[in-house]
């Protein structure tokens, strides 16, 4: 029986994360260059889109690029940018056709201006599609995240906008990127490393974490059905006792 079958559609996680790790050693077991893997992995995150969107997933952000990936050699981040283009325009037809939205979190600011306007566009053609909603993480890191909110927060009361005692949890969720989406129900990281490598730390807070030792070009339909049927076996308790569910 495959994974697909096993699953409980009625207990899906509405919000699934992934940080799409190994494509570098990937390519380097295989004695290729590091964009190699990356165009493959480019692949993988149109089929697991297409898994995700299969069994009614609502949410699947992936971590594309982080603002530390910056400091990698030049030409990896040029070559990096323009194949992340290149697919998300290629695939988005097809995004359309599957009724999936696509839209972005990070500090696009830093993204060339040509990439960016094209990743706007690509953004808007999406835009009515009302099934799962695809996020690319791009130029993003949790703390640069946080520490934005807080100065938004801080320039508000500042601006007698916003109480300072009225400040919570949930005012903190206002201010971040993910504020019109829920949290993460599941964190999947491939690629063998256990860490979770400053991406949504607010949001992961009660998160499910599934760590695999498949490279991301490795990693499919049924990889990600996998992660999921093991988070459906698992309790989640939200610090509550098991008796109290």
């Amino acid at each position: 029986m495959s994974y697909k079958d096993q699953i409980d559609k009625i207990r899906l996680p509405q919000h699934v994360a992934i940080i799409m790790d190994g494509n570098g050693r990937w390519a380097k077991e295989r004695k290729k260059d590091r964009s190699y893997g990356h165009q493959y992995g480019a692949e993988k995150v149109r089929e697991v889109t297409e898994a995700a969107a299969e069994i009614g997933l609502k949410y699947l952000t992936v971590y594309a690029f982080s603002t530390e990936n910056w400091n990698r050699p030049d030409e990896e981040v040029t070559a990096l940018m323009a194949l992340m283009i290149y697919y998300i325009e290629k695939e988005t037809p097809d995004l359309i056709k599957n009724n999936v939205r696509l839209t972005a979190i990070g500090d696009l600011s830093r993204i060339p201006e040509d990439a960016r306007k094209r990743l706007e566009q690509c953004m808007d053609d999406t835009s009515v599609c009302t099934g799962l909603t695809l996020v690319l993480a791009l130029s993003y890191s949790s703390r640069w995240e946080i520490s934005r909110a807080v100065k938004n927060i801080a320039s508000d009361v500042k601006d007698n906008k916003l109480k300072a005692e009225d400040i919570d949890d949930k005012v903190i969720d206002r201010y971040l990127m993910t504020a019109d989406m829920p949290d993460p129900d599941l964190l999947i990281r491939t690629g063998g490393e256990t860490r979770i490598s400053n991406f949504l730390l607010w949001q992961l807070s009660y998160a499910e974490l599934y760590f695999t030792p498949e490279y991301w070009p490795d990693f499919g339909k049924e990889n990600l059905y996998k992660a999921i049927v093991d988070y459906q076996s698992r309790e989640r308790r939200f610090g509550k006792t098991s008796e109290q569910l």
